[in-house]
């Protein structure tokens, strides 16, 4: 084959181009950082580095829920310990009062201030977060106490018929009732809620059953429970113990008066897991705990009402209080995992930036070595390309 000038032009000039194209790779290489810039340049580093950067993204995704969480988890456990320190200070009034040293004006002075109490703890229940209500289950748009009129619609408005009663809560000495039966005769029975049995209709309702019993027609209220102290040996000892109860000794509120909402927040921290960010505000606000404490406002104002008749007051509250502890004590746990679940979060992290650096980083040592060859051998394509030109007639004409 004959070997023409117009061919090692050609050549010539197409692999100075390839030298270019490859000084113009690894300059982008040196300029980003980066392998490739383009997937037409390594499909398979392309295909993996999508991969491994949804990973790093799902990872960062992760970490803005756990600030979420601790937000959360912050906020209600700084509010759970506001709201112990105000029932404490309530027991602390009831313990007081109890004294029968206490005049009624000295007792209508603690009512004051435990009514003060209750609205803060009203407030405290109203707790937002990121402008979200907490205590309010999955309705965090919404305060889980809109009206704390509802919490006190009177005895006097069951006995008159005014409000239905399967709409209401009947609060009595650290419990909420709720209607199981309406004869039709004026006569309501309302049953301990968390009591399950025995329930209406069985044989021994009457003499176990915790409940309430309303005479619409005389207005007369009683109470009657299982006697604790109850002797089947003993002929003269009663299965259950009944008492006549005043107006006052009971609080009537509406069965939403303090949302019932327990549905869980839960916000995924992992992959797969889920991690619920609030606690079961029926565990601490409801109406059994605003209820208790009208109630003891009411007995405090009541110059009728003796230390002894407020003693009972103490072991409620005790019992709230308790609750709130108790729900603190979870609420706890649960931050303890969400911390261990953090420190697995940054490890994902680390390793998932740490495979995606190895997939798509470039080794500056090496593409700096790389680009100083290139650069040789650039100049040696262009030094030999100048020599190949060789002399033609017209370089003998001049």
């Amino acid at each position: 084959m004959r070997v023409t000038q117009t061919m090692l032009s050609r050549n010539t000039l197409g692999h100075i181009n390839q030298g270019y194209n490859r000084l113009a790779n690894i300059q982008d290489q040196l300029a980003t950082g980066k392998k490739i810039t383009r997937a037409s340049q390594d499909p398979v580093v392309a295909m993996k580095g999508m991969r491994y950067r949804s990973q790093v993204t799902e990872v960062e995704q992760f970490k803005r829920n756990l600030r979420e969480v601790y937000n959360w988890m912050d906020t209600a456990d700084a509010t759970i310990d506001k709201g112990t320190e105000a029932l404490q200070r309530i027991r602390e009034l009831a313990t007081q009062a109890a004294n029968d040293t206490y005049d009624s004006s000295e007792r209508a002075n603690i009512a004051q201030e435990i009514k003060q109490l209750r609205e803060h703890l009203q407030s405290l229940a109203n707790t937002k977060n990121s402008n979200k209500y907490i205590f309010n289950g999955t309705d965090t748009t919404n305060a889980p106490i809109v009206d704390m009129k509802d919490m006190d619609l009177g005895a006097q408005s069951i006995i008159d018929g005014t409000i239905p009663p399967n709409t209401v809560d009947v609060i009595y000495d650290g419990r909420a009732y709720k209607l199981v039966n309406d004869d039709g005769n004026g006569t309501l029975t309302f049953q301990d809620s968390a009591q399950t049995m025995p329930a209406f209709g069985d044989a021994d309702f009457d003499e176990k059953a915790r409940q309430i019993v309303i005479d619409q027609n005389n207005g007369s209220l009683s109470f009657s429970e299982a006697n604790p102290k109850y002797d089947p040996n003993d002929p003269m000892s009663p299965k259950n113990v009944k008492k006549s109860l005043r107006q006052n000794d009971i609080v009537v509120a509406k069965q939403n008066a303090v949302s019932i909402n327990e549905d869980p927040v839960e916000i995924e921290l992992l992959k797969g897991v889920s991690i619920p960010v609030n606690i079961n505000p029926s565990n601490i606000f409801n109406n059994t705990l605003f209820g208790d404490i009208i109630r003891l406002e009411r007995a405090l104002e009541d110059s009728t009402v003796k230390g002894e008749d407020l003693s009972g007051f103490i072991n409620n509250f005790a019992g709230h209080l308790n609750n709130m502890v108790s729900e603190r004590a979870e609420l706890g746990a649960r931050v303890n995992r969400v911390e261990m679940i953090e420190n697995r979060i940054m490890e994902q992290e680390v390793t998932a930036n740490r495979i995606l650096s190895d997939n798509e980083d470039a080794d500056m040592e090496k593409v700096i070595i790389d680009l100083t060859t290139q650069e040789s051998v650039h100049r040696a394509a262009l030094s030999s390309g100048a020599r190949i030109m060789q002399p033609t007639l017209l370089d003998f004409l001049r």
